[in-house]
């Protein structure tokens, strides 16, 4: 049994990650549905929640059936930090995640997310100072370091750990190779290897099938995993996982049926939460996905991504159904 704190979790959970623009509630109950063991919140700005920022606040917004769950913030100034982290305490997340592994420039740069990589004994007082305004659970989730000349995940790990964080979770690249190039695990393995590391250590990076996953829970010792881009589109990662974990057979991939159904579900809700206007436009990223591998569907998607009327985009997707429900699909990757 993996223990977050006082939280407990399965003995090896599968997690989904914080992305911005994705890990909605909408998308999160896809996730949900298909095994995640623990899931997160887009990343939101300690600036935004303490300046009354509506975006910000919308994304505080949890359901029960989320749980566990975990609101991720991010910032660079103490005060903010401490004044935000009360404020995410009052959703009452099952944890508070902090974000210091965001490569983006407008983050970054601006000694935030991944940017404290650079100023180590910062990240520190700032996580001190939010473990201790908090009773809630505080995690991290940050990436091996701000390039290869500079990876310090070592003494990042331990200082965390010492200042009370509960869990740690690590993308396995630098700030500078943002998403690009291969993960490298094997300093996740070296903090988990570590005698003096004594909380969780979840990896993140590059796992994007069944297989993969058992790979890198055997070769590199880590507590869980945390999955990003392979689960965007396809939330069915989480139930594959899992069931080959306990079989060592592949699943057969979602019907289209099922792709068809999970795309009507994530519309629907998305409307539902973000209004009607905004939540049709904002699906519109993820038709592609939900898709992939459909010879010929370009036509379909080109009329999914034009369309307003949720009725005709429910229309759109009911045709998809009826002309691809016999076709045999195999996995992208």
């Amino acid at each position: 049994m993996v223990k977050i704190g006082d939280l407990q979790l399965t003995d090896f959970p599968l997690l989904l990650a914080p992305m911005e623009d994705v890990s909605d509630p909408p998308f999160r109950k896809l996730c949900k549905q298909q095994g995640a063991d623990m899931m997160y919140t887009e990343f939101i700005s300690a600036d935004g929640l303490v300046h009354d920022a509506e975006k910000s606040f919308q994304k505080l917004e949890i359901f029960d059936y989320e749980r566990p769950i975990g609101i991720q913030y991010f910032g660079g100034q103490l005060d903010s930090m401490i004044r935000a982290a009360n404020i995410v305490e009052g959703a009452n997340p099952d944890v508070i995640d902090i974000n210091y592994g965001c490569p983006v420039a407008k983050v970054a740069c601006r000694m935030a997310g991944a940017g404290l990589l650079q100023d180590v004994p910062k990240m520190i007082e700032l996580t001190e100072a939010v473990v201790k305004s908090t009773n809630k659970p505080v995690t991290v989730k940050t990436r091996l370091g701000w390039d290869e000349k500079t990876i310090n995940i070592i003494e990042v790990a331990e200082r965390l750990q010492d200042v009370g964080v509960k869990a740690l979770t690590i993308h396995a690249r630098t700030r500078k190779q943002m998403y690009k190039g291969e993960a490298d695990w094997t300093w996740i393995a070296k903090v988990k290897d570590n005698p003096r590391m004594h909380i969780p250590i979840f990896g993140n990076g590059d796992v994007d099938s069944p297989q993969k996953a058992l790979e890198y829970r055997n070769r590199f010792g880590v507590d869980g995993i945390m999955i990003g881009r392979a689960a965007i589109g396809y939330p069915w990662i989480f139930r594959e996982i899992k069931h080959f974990f306990e079989t060592g057979e592949e699943m057969l991939p979602p019907t289209t049926e099922e792709r068809v159904e999970a795309a009507r579900q994530h519309l629907q809700t998305s409307i539902e939460w973000k209004g009607e206007k905004l939540g049709v436009v904002e699906m519109r990223r993820h038709y592609t996905n939900y898709f992939r591998g459909f010879h010929n569907i370009k036509t379909y998607r080109s009329r999914l991504v034009e369309e307003y009327s949720p009725a005709a985009l429910f229309g759109i997707l009911d045709e998809i159904m009826e002309a691809y429900a016999e076709m045999e699909l195999t996995k992208s990757w």
